[in-house]
């Protein structure tokens, strides 16, 4: 007699997942939608300093006989605020593995709207002298501790909120505040640029510093109303031990040098295109307003493209979608300021929105890949260091050096040297990284 087919028996729900099969769409929604707006809030006010060192702030806070010698320093004090994300991460983080998610989260959007405010209302170096620029650099490594606590909680909120197969997805939407708060910031500068360069520079500039006091507003109200994330309450109960979350991570440094690695691509390919391009481009003979508006076109693709790499990597994986990116980055670094250098708007947009393209690819599946390497009673402070520690070596030192490098050289090769070295790295980084898509989050896992 033949013994009938063995049935594997059903894999046993955790209590987590029971918790959030319990929850219906709405609250993932609201979880997402508040992480959304947070994020955008976060990064306008964080990337309109970038654009306004790239415009204003070398003549404002840092007067020189030569112009260039005062953009320089204008992206230095950019560079003290990238400085300053990884000492969020470590103090938002520690904080937030402790005590929660969501209360640290308004702790950062009250700092970072605060302190935009403040560079808003900070007199010029004509004013108060030296005093100026020195003010300046303290709030912008106010803005940058702010932004280095805020973007790990807030793509915890919504990786810890979601089932394992669909954490891409949700997360891509999380991770639109990058692109959505870009366009903020840009749509506010562009409108100011349109002022008489007099008043662009006693009073314009400050416009869209001191707007961030109503979005401050309107994302406090928001946030307010999400609730913890239960991955890290059912962690929270069982926790035994006290030690810290920081020293935990950089007791086992291989998978956090990884990490920070494989972030590496994306944060320099998006300073050179969005940040340092504005330099660049009006110092070959296009006109800011042009460069401008074209950055609004160029990044609005961002907004199809990175939940479009989100959702892929929950299909094919990760690594995958970013290796991908990442290659493509080193074969288009040199024609991407081929095209650039043409000195066609046309041409250059059509550069701009495909180096956009490549940028998405290894971007977007970054939130999840970083969620699903740390365990939960680290995470919140494994993600921020890994993220907050790329960005600072990929973007935050990029415009700075980029200009010291066009300056000396008069060449925009170290520039496509710069994006195809990064590349590299990433590519690297990721090929010895195990695929991380669909782990389970109560699992413990590294370190």
């Amino acid at each position: 007699m033949t013994n009938p087919p063995q049935v594997p028996p059903a894999r046993q729900a955790t209590p987590t997942e029971d918790r959030l099969s319990s929850h219906d769409g709405s609250l993932l929604r609201k979880v997402a939608l508040s992480s959304l707006l947070g994020t955008t809030i976060e990064y306008y006010d964080f990337l309109l300093y970038s654009t306004m060192a790239a415009l204003v702030f070398g003549q404002l806070f840092f007067p020189a006989s030569n112009p260039a010698v005062g953009t320089v320093a204008a992206f230095g004090t950019l560079a003290a605020g990238y400085a300053a994300r990884p000492l969020g991460g470590v103090i938002f983080g520690h904080f937030g593995d402790k005590l929660g998610r969501k209360s640290m989260l308004v702790i950062t959007m009250t700092t970072m709207g605060i302190a935009s405010v403040l560079i808003g209302m900070l007199p010029t170096y004509q004013g108060i002298g030296i005093l100026a620029p020195i003010l300046l650099i303290v709030l912008r490594v106010i803005q940058g501790i702010a932004v280095g606590g805020e973007w790990g909680g807030a793509a915890l909120m919504v990786v810890e909120h979601s089932d394992a197969d669909h954490r891409g997805r949700w997360a891509g939407i999380m991770q639109l505040g990058t692109p959505f708060g870009f366009l903020l910031s840009t749509a506010a500068i562009a409108a100011v640029t349109l002022l008489p360069e007099s008043a662009l520079l006693t009073w314009g500039w400050r416009i869209p510093f001191l707007l961030s006091a109503i979005l401050m507003v309107i994302g406090l109200y928001v946030r307010l109303h999400v609730v913890e994330s239960p991955i890290f309450v059912e962690a929270s109960a069982k926790r035994k031990d006290r030690r810290s979350p920081a020293l935990e991570v950089l007791r086992r440094p291989k998978q956090l040098v990884l990490a920070v690695a494989a972030g590496l691509a994306p944060f320099a390919l998006t300073s050179l295109t969005s940040t340092h391009v504005v330099a660049y481009a009006s110092g070959i003979g296009y006109a800011v307003s042009d460069v401008m508006g074209a950055l609004l076109a160029v990044v609005a693709i961002s907004i199809v493209f990175i939940p479009l790499f989100s959702t892929l990597s929950d299909r094919l994986g990760r690594r995958r979608v970013m290796i991908s990116g990442a290659i493509g980055t080193v074969l288009f670094a040199f024609p991407l300021y081929a095209m650039i250098n043409t000195k066609s708007m046309l041409v250059m947009v059509g550069a701009l929105m495909f180096a956009q393209l490549l940028q998405n690819a290894m971007y977007a599946p970054l939130t999840p890949l970083l969620s699903e390497i740390f365990a939960t009673r680290v995470r919140y402070t494994g993600v921020s260091m890994a993220y907050q520690t790329a960005a600072l070596l990929g973007a935050g030192f990029t415009p700075l050096i980029a200009s010291g490098l066009v300056a000396a050289t008069g060449s925009s090769v170290p520039l496509s040297l710069i994006a195809a070295t990064t590349a590299l790295a990433s590519i690297g980084a990721l090929a010895l990284t195990p695929e991380t898509n669909g782990r389970d989050l109560n699992q413990n896992l590294v370190p």
